[in-house]
């Protein structure tokens, strides 16, 4: 399996030596010399055992080297060696870790070859798995297959069937059902699974029902967690019920529930969409003050309703602090500050900032690449219209290059701009690759490029010569 090197190694060499070794070796190959030269001394009477195939199994998992990791297990089964329930379900969380949930289930379908038959905690750690990747259709299967074995209805299996449901609007009620009846299973609703439930009913804008189950918590004693405080501000934020997502958010704190980055960033985003950027910006100090990074999705929402406000000094100085804060800003953060820029008509400082963008190395992708032709297009037409033909042109040309389409409105202004200040040669290059780009030049482009040659002195003026001894001899005859 691995290099052919062998470690030397003493006379009394046991499988705890060789455990702690591939442990506290960093190197995934040099861990394998060390698997692989204890492997060496067979001859000498040493055998892996179900520690060191199960160390080394969990090192190639956590690598991703899964089909190494599998290939361990064929051969644990090859020599007799008893796999451990721990050691299927480590191969099936590495497998979730990098969601192939199949194949957690086709490792969890293979443990009863080797003799290992499956606890109820690995047909719930399979259970979760599907639910968290969104395998919901195979998780139902999987919790009806679990049942039929006789594996009993827990909180934890109900849980996870409740999460399952508040996934979609079409279950909810199903998920609330359940909750009804978990006590005739025997099951006491506890914390997670009322967070569980006001967080699918947030999503869904049920904020009513939300706060009912969430005073419901306590009344049956179960304290909500900051991660259900967070659910439920959330969604008071986004139902235009700032001022009591406020009040929860007091209350959080008054009960010793420590807000984090995200309890703070859902309040601020509420204010920010409710035109409260000021308020905002001191939840941000006061985040700062207890010792929370803002992370990029807090710095997106300042970022947006400052420039929605047109607190572009403000906004500026957000983007600042991010920065020394070690984030580098995307492009939907500096689609922001260009289109504030553009709203209050500071197109040479929206230039600027497109500028830093390329320089930055924020290239186009598929999800941003609409974004990018809005923002450059919308930057073009501006400098057009302030007069900036230069940069304007500069652009123009940048965007060519870039492979980013033009508007027509774009085209349009371009040429009607520079046909006007007398520059024909390029408006005619404009016009020239408009055609190319499969757009029309409609009338007012045309008119525009003919009246920018008449307006020519060159052109003019033998014109007028020519129309004066026409009419001059029209006269005589």
């Amino acid at each position: 399996m691995g290099s052919k090197t062998l470690f030397k190694w003493s006379k009394q060499i046991t499988t705890s030596q060789v455990g702690q070794l591939i442990k506290a070796e960093k190197d995934l190959q040099k861990a394998l010399i060390i698997f692989d030269s204890a492997t060496a001394e067979y001859t000498n009477g040493f055998r892996h055992d179900h520690s060191t195939f199960g160390i080394m199994i969990s090192r190639l998992v956590s690598a991703n080297q899964f089909r190494s990791a599998e290939a361990l297990l064929d051969r644990m089964k090859e020599e007799k060696c008893s796999v451990t329930e721990d050691i299927f379900l480590s191969v099936c969380r590495g497998y979730a870790r990098v969601h192939r949930p199949l194949d957690s289930v086709r490792v969890f379908d293979k443990m009863e070859d080797f003799r290992c038959r499956p606890t109820e905690k690995s047909y719930i750690t399979i259970f979760g798995i599907l639910v968290e990747e969104n395998q919901l259709k195979v998780a139902f299967r999987f919790y009806r297959y679990m049942r039929k074995t006789g594996i009993p209805a827990s909180v934890v299996s109900l849980n996870i069937l409740i999460k399952a449901l508040c996934k979609n609007s079409s279950s909810m009620d199903a998920a609330l059902r359940i909750l009804r009846e978990m006590p005739d299973h025997g099951c006491t609703p506890d914390s997670y699974t009322y967070g569980t439930l006001i967080n699918g009913l947030c999503k869904l804008g049920k904020i009513g029902e939300a706060k009912e189950l969430f005073c419901e918590m306590g009344t049956k004693g179960c304290s909500p967690s900051v991660v259900t405080y967070t659910c439920l501000i959330r969604g008071l934020c986004q139902s235009n019920n700032l001022d009591e997502a406020v009040e929860l958010f007091e209350d959080m704190k008054d009960k010793g529930i420590a807000p984090n980055v995200f309890t703070y960033s859902s309040l601020m985003d509420g204010f920010c969409k409710g035109g409260r950027s000021s308020e905002a910006m001191e939840l941000l100090d006061s985040m700062v003050s207890k010792r929370h990074l803002p992370n990029m999705v807090t710095y997106s929402t300042l970022l947006h309703g400052l420039c929605e406000e047109g607190k572009l000094r403000e906004a500026l100085e957000i983007l600042d602090k991010m920065k020394l804060q070690g984030l580098k800003p995307d492009a939907g953060q500096y689609g922001k500050i260009i289109t504030g820029f553009c709203n209050v008509s500071k197109f040479q400082e929206a230039a600027n900032f497109l500028d830093e963008m390329v320089l930055g190395g924020i290239s186009p992708n598929r999800l941003t690449w609409s974004l990018h032709v809005r923002i450059h297009n919308a930057v073009v037409q501006g400098l057009c219209s302030s007069g900036n033909l230069t940069r304007a042109f500069q652009l123009y040309l940048s965007m060519r290059t870039r492979g980013f389409s033009i508007d027509l409105e774009t085209f349009d202004t371009l040429v009607k701009c520079i046909s006007k200040k007398g520059d024909l040669h390029k408006a005619y290059r404009i016009v020239d690759e408009m055609v190319l780009d499969g757009c029309i030049p409609d009338y007012g482009i045309w008119n525009a490029v003919v009246k920018g040659f008449w307006d020519r002195t060159k052109v003019r003026e033998p014109a007028e010569l020519l129309q004066a001894e026409l009419m001059s001899e029209l006269a005589d005859e």
